[in-house]
């Protein structure tokens, strides 16, 4: 493996990582119901300062560092964790609707590029928000807890890559040198 570390600017990253983290693993494993009696709603507080707070001031700080790709998505993650802590009762469309347009800018994220870990993450929140946005328009709590399992995955990838960086532990998958791999035996 590669023990590539450079990823985004530096302590900004991480930073902005870790927030994402822990409010994608509490907004994940709320939807899941894998623990008894917390309930989405309950990361209400970790989505409005550490998701919400947090990862804005994260993206401005990037901003400032000329980390284009960090301060877009980190403000406006923060931007989407701050809306989603602090809206009133909505109806599940208005709830499904936020979650799709959310779940394009996480599309847009991860067609950014950037590093591997940043990529899986935003890749996998965009797949959680589009399946908790097509369970709030089909009312389908199934459908729902897979979708938060997405979120817990994407916040287990970016709390890794946060964590990476700051332990020296890889963040690269190893690439394949050209010319090399199977050959054929005849």
């Amino acid at each position: 493996m590669d023990n590539d570390v450079s990823a985004g600017s530096g302590i900004t990253t991480v930073v902005g990582r870790l927030a994402l983290g822990i409010t994608l693993l509490a907004f994940g494993l709320g939807h899941t119901g894998v623990i008894d009696g917390v309930s989405a709603a309950d990361a209400v507080s970790i989505a409005q300062y550490v998701g919400g707070i947090a990862l804005f001031v994260a993206g401005l700080m990037a901003f400032r560092e000329r980390d284009s790709v960090g301060g877009t998505a980190f403000s406006a993650l923060g931007a989407l964790w701050f809306t989603w802590a602090v809206s009133p009762d909505v109806s599940d469309n208005a709830a499904g609707l936020f979650l799709l347009l959310f779940a394009l800018v996480a599309l847009s994220l991860t067609l950014a590029g950037g590093d591997q870990l940043g990529q899986a993450a935003y890749g996998l929140f965009f797949v959680s928000l589009l399946l908790l946005a097509i369970a709030m328009f089909a009312e389908n709590d199934g459908l729902a807890k897979v979708g938060g399992w997405f979120a817990v995955a994407a916040g287990a990838v970016a709390w890794y890559a946060a964590t990476a960086a700051l332990a020296h532990w890889p963040t690269a998958l190893p690439r394949r040198a050209a010319g090399r791999g199977v050959t054929a035996t005849g």
